[in-house]
């Protein structure tokens, strides 16, 4: 009797546990086709006004203006010839040279700074922050007099050196604030291994932190580059020809006989390529990146 006592007192009290809550196989897929094609929906929505871009680089002008949009037409590739023969690659190689360099500088600059503001943090690291992102409140049309009259007297007017400069003054900030975040979830522990194998800070964050953070240099190195290559207010207010970039060279499909709307969308489809490349080729590092610390 006390046996069966015990077995009694022992057996596990099955009806106090909460039921499981089964969700049926159809609505679950349900639930999954509703998803993607709300997702194809978001995403059509999103791409076509790229697609429609495209589609217009390949018609003539006349069937670029018809006020009813011709969703049938021949295409040509004239458009993409007056491009090519109207002068773009100076534009473009100033606008290479303007994004590569500055983003190289951007990265030199804002890793060690986002290094010693999140794994050696300073006093005051919030107020710090603030004045980095702060810098991106100012509107750029109040700046653009002082810069203009310092250029200027320092002779840099047209001076592919003055977007360098430019770009990476504009892009600092939030390659700091994004760079800090992607530190933030380095493991403390990779530090104090590499503390007690006796190895030096900048062996340790050449060697150890960097690998670690390599999907967030990527994502804020391609952030960087978009920003810089579609920069268009201080180029056409600080370049003529010497060091004028892509969107200034857009802007020449604008005159006064009216707007060119194939030549300008066969251009902007070209002006849009490198950006569009260099997306593709680093997408898994980017995605890596932008989601770095979401799971852990």
């Amino acid at each position: 009797m006390m046996a069966s006592a015990d077995l009694t007192t022992a057996a596990p009290d099955v009806t106090s546990a909460p039921p499981r809550k089964v969700v049926p196989r159809r609505r679950k897929n349900r639930n999954s086709l509703t998803a993607g094609v709300l997702g194809w929906i978001v995403g059509i929505v999103f791409f076509f006004p790229v697609l429609w871009m495209v589609l217009t680089s390949f018609k003539t002008e006349a069937d670029a203006y018809t006020s009813t949009p011709h969703l049938v037409f021949s295409p040509t590739l004239s458009q993409y010839r007056t491009v090519f023969s109207s002068g773009l690659w100076p534009y473009a190689a100033n606008s290479a040279f303007a994004t590569l360099v500055s983003t190289i500088l951007v990265l030199a600059l804002a890793t060690p700074c986002a290094f010693a503001l999140s794994l050696r943090p300073v006093r005051k690291t919030r107020d710090v922050l603030f004045f980095f992102i702060s810098t991106k409140m100012l509107p750029v049309v109040a700046a653009i007099i002082p810069i203009y009259i310092a250029s200027r007297d320092l002779h840099m007017l047209d001076n592919i050196f003055t977007l360098v400069i430019l770009y990476t003054a504009m892009n600092l900030p939030i390659a700091v604030w994004m760079m800090r975040s992607f530190f933030l979830e380095v493991p403390g522990e990779l530090l104090e291994a590499a503390e007690m194998d006796g190895a030096p800070l900048r062996r340790t964050v050449v060697e150890v932190i960097l690998p670690v953070v390599a999907p967030g240099l990527a994502a804020t190195a391609l952030i960087c580059c978009i920003f810089a290559w579609n920069e268009f207010f201080f180029a056409v207010n600080l370049t003529a020809t010497q060091a004028a970039t892509v969107p200034v060279f857009l802007v020449g499909f604008i005159s006064s006989e009216g707007l060119y709307f194939a030549q300008l969308a066969a251009a902007a489809t070209v002006a849009t390529l490198p950006v569009i490349l260099a997306g593709w080729v680093a997408q898994r590092q980017l995605v890596r990146g932008l989601s770095f610390g979401a799971i852990k």
